[in-house]
């Protein structure tokens, strides 16, 4: 018995380690292959689509003719007249939530997650989306005099990132200030944080500017002391979640990928500080390899303003703002401005629609059996969504916004298909976040142009298979099972305690061939690229956008800003005109959210309570995907596997 719950407590680990690797900054894509009976079919190419494009010259359309794409840009027009006059009265006879007194600081804390979704008002978390609108309206908004930022240790990519600084410079041209307070700093708090015209630590603060990595765990070695075997079939050389599950470190081709990655951002970070801040590259260069943790030293060299405590900042901007130093500061946060609507501070819109699609998280097909709301792309449902634009006169051009690392192939192939159906009738956009590789980019080729952040994470055009021999601890634990089956091929799958047989390893080679060929020759056709061009910058590779722009996988560089410049562009807009951006995605919260949302704000329920909440009614059992590699949910998965319930009820009862 003791050998047993040993070899419990092992695969636990290793369980646990391996549903993590896909959120580690190394496994950067997922592409999940389903059964072999659910293979692609190919759908039908009718549609043609542009030619690759460098992001540093204009896109070349295949007559020839170069096609410059607008830039987005902000640019900030005050407001005069009787326009100015409107807003004023609006704002007098706007709900009582809603009123702020002149002379208010927008405060925002930035810290933890980013989702690129919109959230409820019950919905914990931040939302990048009402963020930026918050920055937007806060530029407009007379009765705003600046903006106090509060940023802690994020955890998100460095697309968020870079859309967060692009609006902070966007805000500073209404010569409103904006100042950051930064206890503990990593490179992308400080990356945000130099877009700002100042700077403040606590004398204690955690400055941690020493680098970056990039790490590649590898479970060859666990995996043979619990005794499994994976065979992997692997098509691309760098899709390297293989490799972690059959080698013990690094292939040349995954070290080249993952260097290229970390080369790329770690170049971009010190061009962009550098420049914010007025020093020389160099300088950062040094600061990083010197190791220098003490704020002192930064504030003598300049790399923040100064030193001192959140109460000593309000002081200043009370001072600032010529507050008497009994009175409070007026300041609203991030949550109660996000109600302001856009209309009350004179943004209107204009007459024409575009819509934005968002699609985030991993991609599966269909809703969970269990009933509990599902996160991450729907594919079903994502479909649904894009027929009825397809099927609407109303929007002018549609925006699918991705930030998604793949998942289950099938649904990126059928969604791929109504993308494509949607850009036979209107203009469709691709705004990339942090990552849409995978799944997430077989996604975004079906539409008529892709745009994507510098850093971006993208490509990654290829597909990973496997299948677990668990004999070996199947004997640790004592653990038996017997099949039965009528065809040669039935127990490819079930029979997940012996290896495969030669006829069956041949068969499985086969299918993982044939789902990379379908989406490489796919992604060809889609970037009007030959398949042997297209093989160049497949494989299974991870570019950041800028690589990809250059390589031909994306068209432009930007953020939403520029898509929705595109978008205006391809349906016949002019970039003057205003147009209304409507959102597909409206958040519906849970009752967790709802039940959370009143707690916090009427009873003070304590977070531990949500989280439980959360548990019992977003449960939907146990499962964890690796580039094809899925414990499928326990209940009712037609290869659900005995052992992986009997060591799920043995975990229940620790």
């Amino acid at each position: 018995m003791s050998r047993a719950r040993t070899a419990v407590h092992c695969f636990r680990y290793t369980y646990t380690a391996l549903s993590s690797i896909l959120s580690s900054s190394s496994a950067v894509t997922r592409f999940q292959l389903p059964c072999p009976q659910q293979c692609l079919t190919r759908a039908p190419l009718p549609f043609h689509f542009h030619s690759r494009y460098s992001s540093s010259v204009p896109k070349q359309a295949l007559d020839g003719a170069v096609e410059n794409y607008p830039s987005g840009d902000f640019d900030f027009k005050p407001l005069t007249g009787w326009k100015k006059f409107i807003v004023k009265l609006k704002m007098l006879t706007a709900l009582p939530w809603h009123r702020l007194g002149y002379g208010t600081v927008l405060t925002i804390k930035l810290r933890g997650q980013i989702s690129d979704q919109l959230k409820s008002r019950f919905s914990p978390g931040l939302s990048l989306p009402q963020i930026c609108d918050n920055f937007l309206k806060a530029a407009y908004d007379p009765r705003i005099s600046g903006i106090y930022l509060h940023i802690d240790i994020l955890n998100c990519g460095w697309a968020k990132v870079e859309e967060i600084r692009r609006h902070i410079f966007n805000f500073r041209q209404s010569g409103k200030f904006i100042v950051a307070y930064v206890p503990s700093c990593r490179e992308k708090e400080y990356y945000i944080a130099s877009a700002c015209e100042e700077i403040y630590v606590p004398p204690s603060a955690y400055f941690c500017l020493f680098g970056l990595t990039v790490q590649a765990p590898f479970f060859r070695g666990v995996l043979e002391n619990l005794g499994i075997e994976p065979e992997v079939e692997r098509i691309g050389k760098y899709k390297s979640v293989g490799d972690q599950l059959t080698r013990r470190t690094m292939s040349e081709d995954h070290h080249e990928m993952l260097t290229a990655l970390l080369d790329n951002i770690y170049t971009y970070w010190l061009d962009n500080v550098s420049a914010a801040r007025g020093k020389k590259r160099e300088d950062f260069q040094n600061l990083i390899n010197r190791g220098v943790y003490q704020v002192e030293t930064l504030k003598e060299e300049g790399f923040i303003s100064d030193i001192i405590y959140d109460d000593e900042v309000i002081t200043r901007l009370k001072e600032r703002l010529q507050v008497k130093t009994n009175k409070n500061l007026p300041m609203v946060d991030y949550r109660k401005y996000s109600g302001v609507r856009k209309s009350t501070l004179g943004l209107s819109d204009g007459k024409e629609l575009i819509a934005i699609i968002r699609a985030s998280g991993s991609i599966r097909r269909i809703e969970s059996p269990l009933g509990a709301r599902s996160s991450g792309i729907i594919g079903e449902k994502l479909i649904e969504k894009i027929r009825s634009v397809r099927e609407s006169n109303k929007y002018k051009a549609v925006i699918i916004r991705i930030d998604s690392p793949g998942g289950d192939a099938l649904a990126s192939d059928l969604m791929w298909k109504e993308i494509r159906l949607l850009a036979a009738s209107k203009p469709v956009i691709a705004s990339m976040s942090d990552v849409a590789a995978s799944g997430g980019y077989y996604m975004a080729m079906g539409a008529g142009v892709i745009v994507a952040e510098s850093l971006t994470l993208t490509g990654s055009i290829g597909v990973v298979t496997a299948k677990l021999n668990l004999g070996k601890l199947y004997e640790k634990i004592g653990f038996n099972k017997e099949i039965i089956s009528r065809g040669r091929y039935a127990e490819l799958r079930a029979a997940d305690q012996r290896s495969f047989r030669p006829d069956e390893a041949e068969l499985f080679s086969k299918y993982a061939q044939h789902a990379y060929k379908q989406f490489r020759d796919k992604a060809a056709f889609s970037r009007s690229m030959t398949v042997d061009k297209m093989e160049e910058v497949a494989q299974g590779r991870v570019w950041t956008g800028k690589d990809a722009a250059s390589h031909g996988l994306i068209d432009a560089i930007g953020g939403l800003s520029r898509a929705v410049a595109i978008a205006k562009l391809k349906a016949g807009i002019p970039q003057d005109k205003q147009v209304t951006v409507v959102e597909l995605s409206r958040p519906s919260p849970s009752l967790p959210e709802i039940l959370s949302g009143l707690g916090n704000s009427l009873v003070a329920v304590d977070r531990t309570l949500n989280e439980l909440l959360q548990d019992l009614t977003l449960s939907n059992g146990v499962q964890a995907r690796m580039d094809g590699i899925m414990f499928e949910k326990l209940e009712g998965y037609q290869y659900a596997n005995p052992i992986l319930a009997l060591i799920k009820d043995y975990l229940s009862s620790l």
